[in-house]
């Protein structure tokens, strides 16, 4: 079965004329990240859980497309790669409809504020603003960070029906990102059920030392979770407690705002209001 990560594509939810070789060739892009930014075919093979010669075929046709890019042995990816996630910010007018949000509670508290969403087992981020220069975990839009290490990530978690929730906790394996990470699956359950309660969540040095935020969920017109927003700021400087006692309210507010400029561009509401 193909997969990325331990995520496998559900075959039952696959269309008649679902192309499988097209969800190779995405596969093996995605297979590409921070720690693993050039591999061999058998790298990228072991990633994908694919056979060598169904990679070989996808990085053959990648490369001459001018996605992937080869160095002796190893792959890499391309420049051009970067328009693939670019024509979604621009279609979806980013931009215009995000940024706007996302900088008021930056310049209203400092330090940095993200929407994401959910996909599989990690948030993606899709708009970010940061007044912050320290090192730490890039946010810029298109990163990805698994779920169970994030703000975000633990609002979304909450916001899933309970089936989907429980199978995100069958098959996730949450690793530890500083020496704090929450990995327990058990405790991790705890969280998202206090997440659910409070309509919040925060963490502290999950990510990246250094790092405390508070996040809450955007919703869509019916009451389900589509993506979240955050705002974050150096630990040590500020506290969960303090987050929530002078963010929360403000965070809810253009959370909401953010829900009603979605329903006012049909592409975003489209891609985000989806069931």
């Amino acid at each position: 079965m193909l997969q990325v990560e331990g995520e496998p594509l559900d075959r039952s939810d696959r269309p008649a004329e679902f192309v499988e070789t097209l969800a190779k060739g995405l596969a093996v892009l995605e297979s590409f990240d921070a720690m693993h930014p050039e591999m061999t075919l058998s790298e990228i093979a072991r990633r994908v859980n694919a056979s060598p010669a169904a990679v070989r075929r996808s990085l053959i046709t990648l490369t001459a497309l001018g996605y992937v890019g080869q160095s002796g042995k190893r792959f890499h990816l391309r420049p051009k790669v970067m328009s693939l996630g670019s024509a979604f910010y621009f279609s979806a007018r980013i931009d215009d409809l995000m940024l706007p949000h996302v900088r008021h509670i930056v310049e209203t508290f400092g330090d940095a504020s993200s929407v994401a969403t959910l996909d599989g087992h990690d948030v993606i981020y899709i708009a970010h603003k940061s007044r912050q220069r320290a090192r730490r975990a890039s946010a810029i839009a298109g990163a990805r960070y698994p779920a169970h290490a994030t703000s975000m990530g633990r609002v979304l978690l909450a916001g899933l029906p309970d089936d989907a929730l429980k199978a995100y906790f069958d098959t996730v394996k949450p690793e530890a990102l500083t020496s704090l990470t929450v990995t327990g699956v058990s405790e991790l359950r705890q969280i998202i059920a206090e997440v659910r309660r409070t309509g919040y969540a925060t963490t502290v040095d999950q990510l990246d030392y250094g790092i405390t935020a508070l996040a809450v969920p955007i919703r869509s017109p019916e009451g389900a979770t589509v993506a979240a927003l955050n705002s974050s700021g150096y630990t040590g400087l500020v506290t969960p407690e303090q987050m929530v006692a002078e963010r929360l309210t403000e965070l809810r507010i253009t959370a909401t705002r953010i829900a009603e400029s979605i329903i006012r561009y049909p592409v975003l509401a489209s891609a985000l209001f989806r069931n």
